[in-house]
């Protein structure tokens, strides 16, 4: 996917809402940005594309959180691996469990969250130079058998 500007928080909400119509129970999508890049923001996007009616909010010290979402869609299962030290941390999380019948969105998941599944959408967000400026670049990029032939590639991110 090519880099897609975003002006706004809530441009960003409409891009994670636009992205969750592509979305399937199974899906794994690892959010890769700064501090304040507004993967939480894409985050609530999604959640509202997939009919979540609660507020969804950054799961930091609770690591996951699993929201119910509209009937005939996908769970969202929200993880932050921040605080998480290695891949066999996330394995303790037993999110397998959840990846047939849910949308499973990992932020800080670079490099650990990938061994999830076969097929990963990497979201990465990058914020401008200037600091006063909401604006932020949003590219996404498939890997697998799932993303191949949609603009993604084989192989590992």
């Amino acid at each position: 996917m090519s880099a897609t500007p975003v002006a706004t928080a809530e441009a960003m909400r409409d891009l994670g809402e636009r992205l969750a119509g592509s979305l399937a129970a199974g899906d794994v999508v690892v959010l890769d940005g700064d501090l304040g890049a507004g993967k939480t923001t894409l985050t609530q996007g999604l959640a509202r594309g997939l009919g979540v009616g609660e507020a969804v909010t950054s799961p930091t010290f609770v690591i996951a959180r699993v929201h119910a979402a509209a009937p005939g869609r996908p769970a969202l299962v929200h993880v932050d691996a921040y605080r998480l030290g290695s891949g066999v941390e996330l394995d303790d999380l037993d999110l397998d469990a959840d990846l047939a019948d849910a949308v499973v969105v990992v932020e800080w998941g670079r490099g650990i969250a990938e061994r999830l599944a076969d097929s990963v959408l990497v979201v990465r967000i990058e914020r401008g130079d200037d600091e006063g400026d909401e604006g932020r670049t949003v590219t996404a990029s498939g890997y697998g058998p799932r993303w191949c032939g949609r603009g993604g590639e084989r192989g590992s991110p």
